[in-house]
């Protein structure tokens, strides 16, 4: 089998921030798969399933509210290795067109203080492993990078 895209990004030289991974053709519309990179891969720490899960509750809840996104957002989720998220949107776009949108979603986590969207036994199938001051964490980190965040940290490494 061939190796898959996501498997060629050299993940030693990967550093936190925002890539695009892929464009998709579906019909006539373009589907862009951002690499939202909280942590460098093979080098840091990785999320705690709690606070990524706090997380991605938190990121869908604000992203499929924004007013401007909210009908391009496909799909908000965590990566298998706990290192960052997934975020699929409708439409030919680049890193920096979603910066805006990214700081704003990671300054609503990392400022969150209250009951997580969803965190019920009717609403989530794991409802009691989620981390919200984790969460905060996290999402402070990150958005201090998306703040003053370098053009290298736009494109993936070669």
């Amino acid at each position: 089998m061939e190796k898959i895209a996501s498997f060629t990004i050299d993940h030693i030289k990967l550093q936190p921030g925002v890539y695009v991974s892929r464009k998709d053709k579906i019909g006539a519309e373009t589907v862009t798969t951002f690499d939202l990179r909280i942590t460098s891969p093979n080098d840091e720490p990785v999320m705690n399933t709690a606070e990524i899960h706090a997380m991605e509750h938190l990121g869908a809840t604000y992203l499929r509210n924004a007013p401007e996104w909210s009908d391009r957002v496909i799909y908000f989720g965590p990566m298998g290795c706990r290192t960052g998220f997934y975020l699929l949107l409708a439409g030919d776009l680049t890193s920096e067109a979603i910066l805006p949108l990214m700081k704003n979603c990671f300054r609503f986590i990392a400022e969150y203080d209250g009951e997580i969207p969803g965190a019920s036994a009717k609403d989530c199938g794991n409802y009691l492993d989620l981390n919200l001051p984790m969460a905060n964490y996290w999402a402070k980190r990150y958005l201090a990078l998306l703040e003053h965040i370098p053009a290298e940290r736009l494109v993936y490494p070669e």
